[in-house]
C-alpha cells in the first residue's frame, strides 16, 4: 500500500550567503520559513523542486523537506529542518544571536 504524501516546502542554500532559503508561491526565494509555499501535491511539489534546481545561478542543494501548516505559515516536522532554519551552530551569530554575549 502507497504512503500518503506528506505537505513539502522547497529548501536550498544561497549560493553566495550560504544561509538556508525557502521558495515562496510567488517564485522569490525567502530567509522565513513562514513565507515558504506549503506544497500539498506530490506531482506539483516535484515540479517545484525541478524548478528551483534550475536556478543554479542563485541556490545549491535544492530539496523538498516535510512540513505542516502552522498558525504563521509552514513548520518543519522533522528536527533537521528545525535547526537548519536557525543557522550555523559552530558559534553564536546572526540568527542565534539573541542578546550581546560578553567574550571571556
Amino acid at each position: 500500500m502507497a504512503r500518503a504524501f506528506t505537505p513539502k516546502i522547497v529548501t536550498a542554500n544561497h549560493l553566495l550567503e550560504g544561509d538556508v532559503i525557502y521558495q515562496t508561491a510567488d517564485d522569490r526565494w525567502s530567509r522565513h520559513i513562514s513565507e515558504a509555499e506549503l506544497i500539498t501535491d506530490e506531482a506539483h511539489a516535484q515540479l517545484r523542486l525541478l524548478d528551483a534546481s534550475r536556478q543554479a545561478n542563485v541556490i545549491v542543494g535544492a530539496y523538498l523537506a516535510d512540513a505542516v501548516a502552522g498558525d504563521t505559515g509552514p513548520e518543519p516536522t522533522h528536527f533537521r529542518e528545525d535547526f537548519r532554519r536557525t543557522g550555523p551552530s559552530n558559534y553564536v551569530h546572526g540568527k542565534q544571536e539573541t542578546s550581546p554575549q560578553p567574550r571571556a
